[in-house]
C-alpha cells in the first residue's frame, strides 16, 4: 500500500497515539515532516522529537499530557494533496481566538501563523493544532 499524503499520515498517528495514552510514536523521516514537528516542540505541543537511524531513518516522537490528558486536544488537516489551500498574511484566521496554530508553509520556510504574521508572508495552510 502506497502513502498518498504523509503528513495527514503523520497527524492521524499522533492523534491516535494520544488518544490512546501512548507515550511515544514512531514515523518516517522527511525534512518537512521534521519542520512541522520543530513548530510543534516550539509552541510546547510534544516534549521533544529524536531522529533514529536504524535500517529506515525514522523520527520519534515523545507526546506530552498535562494531568493525565492530552495537550493536544485537535489536530487537523487543512491543505490536503487534493485541495491546495493558500491564504496571504493579513487573511490569516486566528486559532481558537488565538490559543491554537496554524503550521505555513511559506517561501522562507514551515512557520507557524505568528511568524508569517510577523514577517508578512502568506502560503499554503498545512495544518491547525490546538
Amino acid at each position: 500500500m502506497s502513502m498518498q499524503d504523509p503528513i495527514s499520515n503523520m497527524l492521524t498517528c499522533i492523534r491516535n497515539s494520544q488518544l490512546a495514552k501512548k507515550k511515544k510514536v514512531f514515523i518516517f523521516y522527511s525534512k518537512f515532516k521534521e519542520s512541522i514537528l520543530k513548530i510543534f516542540l516550539r509552541e510546547g505541543y510534544i516534549k521533544n522529537y529524536f531522529i533514529t537511524y536504524d535500517i529506515n531513518k525514522k523520527i520519534l516522537i515523545r507526546l506530552k499530557y498535562f494531568n493525565n490528558c492530552p495537550v493536544i486536544s485537535e489536530i487537523k488537516r487543512i491543505s490536503r494533496p487534493s485541495l491546495r489551500v493558500y491564504l496571504s498574511a493579513n487573511k490569516l484566521p486566528m486559532i481558537n481566538s488565538g490559543l491554537g496554530v496554524l503550521i505555513i508553509s511559506t517561501s522562507k520556510g514551515v512557520l507557524s501563523d505568528k511568524e508569517a504574521r510577523k514577517f508578512n508572508v502568506g502560503g499554503e495552510i498545512i495544518c491547525s493544532i490546538f
